[in-house]
């Protein structure tokens, strides 16, 4: 073999060699937007369903037995204390109450004799004429007479009672709900259906409910659940046309047992209702306003959640740090507030969130502006 062939097929193994080297890795990191946290204040609200209730919904119940022969109202009719509902049929509670008013005179004139005939005794007695068994007799007979007057009375009570039980009567200012009963009905007190129901609606009670953790924030912010009541600020109320409420409500009362099925707390509002809008068993939503100073505001964008856990990337050292936090639940859809996990001064990665990893490296594009 000549040198030429020598030098061509070594130079063919030395190509062949070098293209099989692997090739030099010219991976980079990837480019996000980030943004270093600053404390701010925030004026914030957040929304809750809520069912409105009047402050007394009282079902209206009849106390006798009887036939309707009157209906007085309609439904949604405006009604005052002591206004007749409903009249039951009278006749029998009518002739009952003139026997017992009869029963009555009877006994008193039973009464009157009684005494005649004490007084009448004891003056025979005085005379030794008759004997004192005699005269105890004559007291005895008095006293029994005098617990029949008191029971026929007794018994003249309890028919007037029942026969103002055949007016029904409301208990309360309000408004009167549905009627399911008509002329001729037959009801009686162990009916499981009341006649209607009487809305007191001059105050309205608003019923929401907080969850666990909410609640926990504003007990942090205010302090106990007395102090809470104290110093919660206005509410404001949706209505289900999607118009705000003209008078501003108060937060009255805070259950304090969480409901194991549902992990909330039920609260309830009182609001005024003086032009008479808001009905018993309306829906809506609560708009609770609350103040927040020196807290980290984050947008929504910048987090993502895995089973209810929220989850944000700090950005430390060129990489992607993966924090749980807490956050403070608002309806804007756009921010929170950051109750722990992330502090002042610390750098987060505000896109890109859902492809990152924990650990991945990362350079910053842009420091965007903290929320303010």
């Amino acid at each position: 073999m000549n040198k030429s062939l020598c030098f061509t097929i070594l130079l063919s193994a030395l190509v062949l060699v070098s293209s099989c080297k692997p090739a030099t890795s010219t991976h980079k990191s990837r480019q996000y937007n980030v943004m270093v946290l600053q404390p701010t204040s925030r004026a914030l609200s957040s929304t809750y369903s809520a069912t409105i209730r009047g402050k007394q919904d009282i079902d209206i119940r009849p106390k006798v037995s009887g036939y309707i022969t009157e209906i007085n109202v309609r439904e949604g009719a405006t009604v005052s204390k002591g206004q007749t509902l409903f009249v039951i049929d009278q006749s029998t509670y009518e002739s009952e109450l003139q026997t017992a008013i009869a029963n009555v005179e009877v006994a008193k004139a039973a009464v009157a004799a009684a005494q005649l005939t004490l007084d009448s005794k004891e003056q025979l007695y005085k005379q030794e004429i008759i004997s004192a068994y005699d005269l105890q007799m004559a007291r005895t007979t008095l006293a029994r007479e005098k617990a029949q007057l008191a029971q026929a009375q007794a018994n003249e009570t309890n028919a007037r009672n029942n026969f103002n039980y055949t007016l029904v009567k409301s208990p309360v200012d309000g408004v009167v709900g549905s009627l399911p009963f008509r002329v001729g009905a037959l009801v009686s007190p162990s009916d499981a259906t009341p006649l209607t129901t009487v809305s007191d609606n001059s105050e309205m009670y608003v019923y929401f409910s907080m969850t666990e953790s909410q609640v926990l924030s504003l007990s942090r912010q205010y302090g106990s659940l007395d102090a809470i009541l104290r110093n919660m600020p206005s509410l404001k109320l949706q209505l289900s046309d999607g118009s705000i409420y003209s008078e501003p409500g108060r937060v009255e009362a805070i259950c304090g047992i969480i409901d194991p099925t549902t992990g909330s707390l039920a609260v309830r509002a009182k609001f005024p209702n003086r032009q008479g809008l808001l009905l018993s068993g309306g829906a809506g939503n609560v708009i609770l306003p609350h103040n927040q100073s020196n807290c980290i505001v984050i947008p929504q964008s910048a987090t993502y959640e895995v089973q209810d856990v929220v989850y944000a990337y700090k950005y430390s050292g060129g990489k992607a740090e993966s924090r749980i936090i807490n956050v403070f639940e608002i309806s804007n859809g756009k921010e929170y507030v950051v109750e722990n996990g992330l502090s002042a001064g610390d750098t987060l990665v505000v896109e890109g969130v859902g492809i990152l990893r924990d650990g991945a490296a990362v350079d910053i594009r842009k420091v965007v502006e903290a929320q303010k």
